[in-house]
């Protein structure tokens, strides 16, 4: 089939003042689509170029207009007061939101072209007309998604899964305990619950915007980092907290940084409020506060490099199925192929 894709944000490392976490699973899923033999259009500017600078024209295919598609694919934007709502031209407008309307006004109202919407950030409003139109098929990253909606998780390629070596993972130098990559968006709570009294215990590093840190002046925040030192922040840390806003927690939606932490073999740390917690990390890694965070980030400094810090790491690996990018193809062929016959 002939995909439209939209997404406001970046394949490659684009540029570090962005908050855009797709580019750790963006492109592993367009590739994924490609690989089914389907053809892929983006229909929102490409910023990889724009901004960043980086010619991708080789690879894939951008469409300022509206050419013809079997099946439209929108990562769901929303509007952001004094960024994207904006009139066009005005001092920081950036145009994804009157580009969505128009790709759904478009395609989706006026053609009833099968459309995919994946709300990564719980944004759609649970009233919107959108979640029940007959061309729609709305997808969540969460492991208990709102009724009618379908799970479909950020995707990891199996290869990465599958050739990760815990044992290797477990020897690599690791000066910091406790790290935290992510921005400060509607966190606080969590920050204050899990992490922040851990942190005030064992070196510890937090990368991303925090615009807000007075609250915890002892604490070390490192500002925004460029894409690659995410890796390089987990790879040189004994273990995170995956801090989740509360509209996650409650339907058990995990971010990206669970794998780009596992994957460079820093220990996930699951708060305990967050929904079936225990489908993400094993037992052991799961706590009820910030003083268990602390007890258990000193523990796993004190194993580092033995056998059971690699076994937890395996155990985490395991843990990463449901993100694997065969079983979210397998998730998107079933929707087209329900729309498409449905239109049909």
């Amino acid at each position: 089939m002939k995909i439209g894709y939209s997404f406001w944000g970046f394949l490659g490392d684009g540029i570090t003042d962005t908050p855009d976490g797709g580019r750790s699973h963006r492109r592993t899923l367009v590739n994924g689509l490609a690989s089914r033999g389907h053809d892929l259009v983006f229909l929102q500017p490409d910023r990889d170029l724009i901004e960043a600078g980086v010619d991708l024209s080789a690879y894939y295919r951008w469409d300022a207009g509206l050419p013809d598609l079997d099946v439209l694919f929108l990562e769901w934007r929303w509007p952001i007061p004094g960024r994207n709502t904006t009139w066009c031209g005005a001092a920081g407008h950036t145009c994804d939101l009157h580009r969505q309307a128009e790709l759904l006004s478009h395609y989706t109202e006026q053609l009833g072209v099968p459309t995919i919407l994946w709300d990564k950030d719980r944004q759609l409003p649970h009233d919107d007309p959108l979640s029940d139109h007959p061309a729609v098929t709305l997808c969540e990253a969460a492991l208990h998604p709102s009724p009618g909606a379908v799970s479909l998780f950020f995707p990891v390629d199996d290869q990465v899964l599958d050739t990760a070596d815990p044992s290797a993972l477990s020897q690599l130098d690791r000066p910091t305990t406790l790290a935290y990559v992510g921005n400060q968006y509607d966190r606080d709570d969590a920050f204050n619950e899990y992490f922040a009294p851990a942190a005030a215990e064992v070196p510890h590093v937090v990368a991303g915007k925090w615009p807000d840190t007075r609250a915890w002046p002892q604490l070390n925040f490192v500002g925004r980092v460029p894409f690659r030192r995410v890796g390089a922040i987990h790879r040189s840390s004994v273990a995170t907290v995956l801090l989740l806003p509360e509209r996650y927690a409650r339907v058990g939606q995990v971010t990206q940084r669970i794998f780009e932490a596992v994957l460079a073999g820093c220990l996930p740390i699951m708060p305990a409020d967050v929904r079936s917690a225990d489908q993400f990390v094993p037992s052991e890694l799961i706590t009820a506060d910030g003083h268990e965070v602390a007890r258990l980030a000193q523990h796993l400094r004190g194993v580092t490099g033995t056998a059971e810090y690699a076994e937890l790491i395996d155990a985490c690996l395991k843990k990463l199925a449901p993100f694997r990018l065969s079983r979210q193809l397998e998730v998107i062929a079933n929707a087209l192929l329900r729309r498409v016959v449905s239109a049909t």
